[in-house]
């Protein structure tokens, strides 16, 4: 999981020195697995005595570790083995979506280490029995994890709809309306651990935090531009340019589920009228295969069975889903210039009977005309691309950009 806190280059040149070095060597070490000291300084450009020193620190925090002997197969004393801790600071992750909720927590390499997930119909219910219901399954992964040897450090939530400074702003699907969901989460956390130390809470959009853990850890390169779509009850989306993600004037990009599609198409839960979530969205497919809307899960794998069994009608409604997913996604390819369209949430399951409609209107109608259905730009998430993950994921790496930080803590 490589770590970007800085430009790329050595050391900083004024009083910060030891605090920007201390982060330097730190994301060396995640970025190589398991290095000696020595290979740090050569990476970094620092003397070995000062990575020794830089290294005792990281040591005592716990967040490297130092075992083994390695040989080089050149002379001299061989070097022990640094590697991040695996005992030490941990993130959370909390997803509250419209029919679940699913919390986890990753280590410094970003890996999952506890995971609890509970199907909950959200829907219409108040914001604060919602956030209180997730602070509970959050107090059991803080459990869970110092069970492992692991210290929570903060939680990140990510919400659906349009989310900054702390306040989900609008939620249609939720029903909710500014709602101060950090405020009230953190409140209820900390209610349930009156001895514990309060964990920093923030938050963002769902998709936005699935499209970050789609790019550290779903095999996309550093640099890379693309959109992520993501399909649950609502339909969400991210952008990411050259490796960042694009949050335009109020932090509200990405929301390609209220794109227009039809003027005249059916009344959207957001005010508006034919949006994509009204054609593409979960509620939208069951309907048009003949299945029970409300069904959710058992819905999606039915409908999932139907397709994968020849159903005429399950086809048709995936087909024509893709079709105007493929009419959105080329408009937006088209703007940005972007790489490649990652499909996630219900989507990524459902692809094989949604991408060739998707694909072929995207060949039609991208002009740079590079657009080849190929299989290599329309692409599925990876298993590990999910929101609560790419949360907990960036609490750690606040860690890895600024380990003095977290000492002061």
């Amino acid at each position: 999981m490589k770590i970007h806190a800085t430009p790329a280059g050595a050391k900083a040149g004024t009083e910060s020195v030891r605090r920007h070095n201390l982060g330097l060597v730190l994301r060396a070490v995640l970025e190589e697995g398991e290095v000696t000291r020595a290979r740090v300084a050569g990476r970094v450009g620092l003397t070995r005595a000062a990575v020794s020193s830089l290294v005792e620190e990281l040591l005592a925090l716990d967040l490297l570790t130092e075992s083994g002997k390695t040989f080089s197969g050149s002379a001299g004393r061989p070097g022990t083995v640094l590697k991040v801790s695996d005992t030490g600071p941990a993130g959370l992750g909390v997803e509250i979506n419209i029919d679940y909720v699913s919390v986890c927590a990753v280590g410094l390499n970003g890996t999952d280490r506890v995971r609890v997930t509970e199907h909950i119909d959200n829907r219409d219910t108040p914001p604060a029995e919602v956030l209180a219901h997730a602070a509970r399954l959050t107090n059991r992964v803080i459990t869970s994890t110092g069970e492992q040897g692991l210290r929570a450090v903060g939680v990140e939530l990510a919400l659906p709809g349009l989310v900054s400074g702390g306040m989900v702003r609008q939620a249609p699907n939720l029903g909710w309306n500014r709602v101060a969901a950090e405020g009230i989460f953190g409140q209820a956390l900390s209610t349930l651990r009156p001895a514990g130390r309060a964990l920093a809470v923030s938050s963002d959009n769902e998709a936005n935090l699935a499209a970050l853990a789609e790019l550290w850890f779903g095999g996309l390169g550093d640099g890379s531009c693309f959109l992520y779509l993501t399909g649950e009850i609502g339909v969400g989306g991210a952008l990411v340019l050259h490796g960042e993600l694009l949050r335009g004037a109020h932090g509200f990009a990405g929301e390609v589920g209220h794109v227009l599609v039809d003027p005249d198409g059916p009344l959207c839960r957001c005010g508006a009228r034919g949006c994509l979530e009204q054609y593409a969205g979960q509620a939208a497919l069951l309907r048009a295969a003949g299945i029970d809307p409300a069904a959710g899960v058992r819905g999606l794998g039915e409908l999932e069975k139907r397709a994968g069994a020849g159903d005429a009608r399950a086809l048709e409604a995936l087909r024509a889903a893709g079709e105007r997913m493929g009419v959105v996604l080329s408009g937006a390819v088209n703007l940005f210039d972007l790489d490649t369209v990652v499909l996630g949430g219900i989507y990524r399951d459902l692809m094989p009977w949604l991408a060739d409609a998707a694909e072929a209107q995207l060949a039609d109608r991208v002009v740079s005309g590079r657009w080849h259905g190929n299989g290599s730009r329309l692409r599925a998430s990876s298993l590990s691309g999910d929101a609560a993950r790419g949360a907990a994921a960036r609490v750690v790496r606040e860690v890895l950009a600024d380990p003095a930080a977290y000492a002061a803590r």
